[in-house]
């Protein structure tokens, strides 16, 4: 009797304990990640024991976005580079499952993971496991969590906001399997709108960061951009009628440009980023309110942004919400965050086919 419950006992950790090898070829970062993964579908655990990332921004800045066959060529030079890399740092190498993402991304890129990820399981004889990336960067506060072990048990219901290049998704959580969709973008996702912003603005490629930037050195309420559906009462978002509008006054001014009259470049960054950020977070406030969330869950490579950041974070503490956020590391794409997705999407008997799904949805 008790060899028997030792028996399930330890069949049971043998489900719920693994080493986790992660791969990440969505867009142009390639990421390999070693993560030691514990626990249940409901109280996962995540140690990541390597993350290892190749940028390809110097690469696609001369074109000022990400070229998918360019990703594609260099995802293929970077994946074994990089697994070579871990290989180095780990001699005994060894894991239980393979996850790689499936999607959404470009395909070409995905495929190259794909790929890549087939053949390690097979030489390994591992199983592999597709990873949805949107479900990457809602779980990836987890790859932080440690400090917060104890809130973690009392998240729930929780609002998330996943805001990146290509997305912004507002999601109300029962748990970590069970989730709602609030609303989403209808035309540009915020972090497209930095992108094209930047552009309009002269600045390098990744423009987040260089908005970002410029906007600390700017006045925010300089122009009185407009906060595109802020008023109404669904959670839908839209940047393209903000990006327009910085357009047309770019156009309009075309001292600002020249460096020349009251209006600064910095004024502009501040007050674009200041309309952007308050319909995220107020659209973002008001449903924790509506739904009686207990907590914020803010995730994505836009989530970078310091500003969206303490902002989000000061707005939930005024309401007596917790806030969540990955350390700055874990918001690009990443191995690690794969990996918690992967892991998830295991203990929750998700399948995803091992093919290309660019347009894939949370």
């Amino acid at each position: 009797m008790v060899r028997a419950l030792v028996k399930a006992l330890f069949f049971i950790y043998r489900l719920t304990v693994m080493i986790i090898l992660a791969i990440e070829t969505s867009c142009d970062e390639t990421g390999i990640a070693l993560l030691d993964a514990t626990g249940t579908a409901t109280a996962p655990r995540v140690k990541v024991l390597e993350n290892l990332v190749t940028t390809q921004i110097p690469i696609h800045r001369e074109f000022g976005g990400v070229v998918p066959n360019l990703a594609k060529r260099e995802h293929l030079k970077n994946l074994p580079l990089l697994f070579a890399r871990l290989k180095a740092k780990r001699p005994k190498l060894k894991f239980d499952l393979v996850t790689v993402t499936v999607g959404p991304g470009l395909e070409p890129a995905l495929w190259t993971g794909i790929n890549f990820a087939q053949a390690l399981a097979k030489e390994h004889k591992v199983p592999l496991v597709g990873a949805n990336h949107l479900e990457g960067h809602l779980y990836s506060f987890l790859l932080s969590a440690p400090k917060n072990a104890a809130a973690i048990k009392k998240l729930f219901p929780a609002i998330a906001l996943i805001v990146s290049g290509g997305h912004t998704i507002l999601l109300k959580l029962d748990s970590f399997s069970k989730w709602k969709r609030l609303g989403e973008t209808r035309d540009d996702a915020a972090g497209e709108a930095f992108d094209k912003v930047a552009r309009l603005l002269g600045l390098s490629y990744p423009g987040g960061p260089e908005v970002e930037r410029l906007a600390r050195a700017g006045k925010s309420d300089a122009i009185a951009f407009p906060r595109p559906m802020l008023a109404e009462k669904n959670y839908d978002f839209s940047f393209s009628g903000l990006k327009t509008s910085v357009l047309y006054y770019m156009r309009d001014h075309t001292e600002i440009a020249a460096g020349k009259g009251a209006i600064s470049k910095e004024d502009v960054a501040a007050s674009f980023q200041a309309a952007a950020l308050d319909v995220l977070v107020k659209k973002t406030i008001r449903a924790v309110r509506e739904y009686g969330a207990r907590s914020v869950m803010l995730s994505g490579g836009v989530a970078a942004n310091k500003a969206l950041r303490a902002r989000l974070q000061r707005e939930a503490k005024k309401i007596g919400c917790a806030f969540f956020v990955p350390d700055f590391k874990y918001n690009l794409d990443n191995g690690a965050m794969i990996g918690i997705a992967g892991y998830m999407a295991h203990l929750r008997k998700k399948r995803y086919k091992m093919e290309a799904r660019g347009d894939m949805e949370i």
